[in-house]
């Protein structure tokens, strides 16, 4: 399935430049791996820093220049056909996690042992992973999550089922980028539970007494 929400120009840029801190990075290259616009807006990513590179400027980039990179991402690719990198593969499995995801969670969506952090909602919590939280979400369908913000950036990407929120509708392969501006609070879609695969690199902010209570015992 075609993703219809993607990653940010900045993340890409940051990706790209090996800025991106870990647990964010992980999420980007899972969601790299299953969307082809996103792969592209990479490869212009790469020549903007090969460019900067070539010119070996030791001072920073004006503001006008941070705006001219930024411009190049929605320009029409160079390459007609760019290649993609090796260890793209086209999955048909819907059991089989993306490959980034596997140092950390394996490569099965059956074989995950999940743990149960709050009615309707499992975790699994990834280990020894720096520069953040990285976690896999099970929620059931027609769940209500807390209304929340940020206090940094969240990198989710839907592996299975769906969930909504102001943002719109966000399927299997689409990637929610945000930061401290977001305020919502998504809404799982009836019929599968949603799993998902997300990162911070700040805690969030939960608007609700009872939820910012249980904060700990989330883990989120």
């Amino acid at each position: 399935m075609k993703p219809h929400h993607h990653l940010d120009d900045a993340t890409l840029l940051s990706y790209s430049a090996g800025a991106l801190p870990s647990a964010l990075a992980v999420v980007a290259s899972a969601h790299l791996e299953r969307c082809a616009q996103c792969r592209e807006s990479l490869d212009a990513a790469d020549r903007i820093g090969g460019v900067l590179m070539q010119q070996q400027r030791v001072d920073a980039p004006t503001d006008d220049a941070r705006a001219a990179m930024l411009a190049l991402l929605d320009a029409e690719p160079v390459l007609e056909h760019p290649a993609q990198p090796a260890d793209i593969v086209e999955q048909d499995d819907p059991d089989r996690l993306p490959g980034a995801l596997h140092p950390w969670f394996g490569n099965s969506l059956r074989a995950l042992r999940w743990k149960r952090v709050a009615p309707g909602v499992q975790r699994i919590r990834a280990s020894g992973i720096g520069g953040g939280t990285l976690m896999l979400l099970r929620i059931a369908p027609g769940s209500k999550l807390p209304l929340h913000s940020h206090g940094g950036n969240e990198l989710t990407m839907i592996l299975d089922g769906a969930y909504d929120d102001m943002l719109g509708h966000f399927g299997p392969g689409d990637v929610a980028d945000l930061d401290g501006e977001i305020n919502h609070q998504p809404v799982t879609s009836p019929g599968v539970p949603c799993i998902c695969v997300a990162a911070t690199d700040a805690p969030l902010k939960f608007s609700g007494w009872v939820a910012r209570t249980l904060q700990p015992v989330f883990g989120f």
